[in-house]
């Protein structure tokens, strides 16, 4: 077993509780190899993946207790990135994870994850956007403060360097 699913493996034996009846070896026998890219580099940009039961399902999610530290400071699109006339980022959400099988949190997926344990209570998370939304300049993100889960709105060009992403990897 390679070092990154060494430590993939020990932070799912942690963590029971997250995973209640799932096994790390039917896990293992799950990811393909373009999966274990994605979580190679989830781990690699700082998220801390593990494995969570979301609504029945497991999936591969960012349990890192903060925004992940190696994707902070980026727009939520290339486009937006690509137009900022002044101090573009050096990369975008969407050109970070093309190349993967990962998927931005959804707003409902982060609410639920946020009464499963809490996190970004320092950092934001930029969330999945309806179209709606995008199509109009604006992109959604959350964050945890007060014991609260908010849900908010920026426009896709805006990066901050407490605002990251998280990701979900779907596991089956």
């Amino acid at each position: 077993m390679d070092e990154q699913l060494t430590v993939f493996r020990d932070r799912f034996e942690a963590t029971p509780d997250y995973h209640d009846g799932l096994s790390f070896i039917e896990v293992e026998s799950r990811l393909t190899p373009s999966k274990r890219a994605a979580l190679a580099w989830m781990e690699q940009t700082g998220g801390e993946p593990n494995i969570v039961n979301l609504d029945g399902r497991f999936v591969i999610i960012d349990t890192v207790k903060e925004s992940p530290a190696g994707r902070r400071s980026v727009c939520f699109d290339e486009v937006a990135r690509l137009g900022r006339k002044k101090n573009a980022p050096g990369a975008s959400v969407e050109s970070m994870i093309e190349a993967l099988e990962l998927d931005l949190l959804t707003p409902e997926q982060y609410q639920k994850l946020q009464t499963q344990f809490s996190f970004d209570e320092k950092t934001s998370s930029w969330l999945a956007t309806p179209d709606v939304i995008r199509q109009k300049g604006g992109a959604l993100f959350g964050d945890r403060r007060y014991e609260t889960t908010f849900i908010y709105h920026n426009g896709v060009d805006s990066y901050y360097a407490s605002r990251g992403f998280r990701v979900i990897l779907e596991l089956e």
